[in-house]
């Protein structure tokens, strides 16, 4: 498992912040969260997806989501993951939450087919 981010280059320690600077708080800690499994969706030079947004999942999301390649719904017990259900929040990868905006933002100006 990934280490999280140690101190800044001058030997400070660096607490995680949010984009308007303030702490970052807490996405879930049931189930366990976080690229660095710290509860938070902090992130750092080891984390290439950027899992920096915390969601609510739903099962459209879910389903989405596996259809996208990352099955987020199904226990992995090898790897600690024990799947995510309706409800859960979990830290997203930046792009993955973009699919899926883009998706809505699409939806809400479909029109039926006649």
């Amino acid at each position: 498992m990934p280490t999280a981010p140690g101190p800044a280059t001058d030997g400070t320690a660096t607490e995680p912040q949010n984009v308007l600077g303030d702490a970052l708080q807490p996405c879930s800690q049931d189930p366990v969260t976080g690229f660095y499994r710290s509860g938070a969706c902090e992130t750092g030079p080891q984390d290439l997806g950027a899992h920096v947004v915390c969601a609510q999942m739903t099962e459209d999301f879910l389903r989405f989501t596996k259809r996208q390649g990352n099955d987020l719904s199904s226990p992995r017990p090898r790897m600690g993951f024990p799947g995510l259900d309706p409800g859960d929040q979990w830290c997203l990868c930046a792009a993955r939450w973009q699919e899926a905006l883009d998706l809505e933002d699409l939806r809400s100006h479909a029109v039926e087919a006649e």
